[in-house]
């Protein structure tokens, strides 16, 4: 299906970008530090794909993508890539920190007054 690299980004951020409003991920209130975890990453791989490229190491398949082809001869696609799914990866990772640190507190509460009262049976 033509198109359906960028179809398939345009899902992982529809799965994952409710994790920010619904859970809280705090992924898009942070800019300087997505940027931070964003950047270093995609300038690395971005260049090892214009090499690879180049080199005809590997191509991509035209019935797969949008047509749309950056400098270089890649496809817009590869950029959003090493932008979308490291978004995706951190708005899932601290989704699951959120949610276990909730869970943590619940636990604890449940804990904590058993606890007390061993200590008041034991004095």
């Amino acid at each position: 299906m033509h198109g359906e690299y960028l179809i398939l980004l345009g899902l992982c951020l529809l799965v994952t970008l409710p994790l920010e409003f619904v859970i809280g991920a705090r992924v898009h209130r942070s800019p300087r530090r997505l940027l931070a975890a964003l950047l270093p990453t995609a300038i690395i791989f971005l260049a090892w794909d214009y090499v690879g490229i180049h080199r005809h190491h590997w191509w991509y398949d035209p019935a797969k993508i949008s047509g749309i082809t950056l400098p270089g001869g890649m496809p817009l696609e590869e950029l959003l890539f090493f932008l979308v799914i490291p978004i995706c990866a951190l708005l899932t990772l601290e989704a699951v920190e959120i949610l276990l640190g909730r869970i943590s507190r619940r636990i604890s509460r449940r804990i904590r007054p058993a606890d007390e009262e061993r200590r008041s049976r034991s004095a």
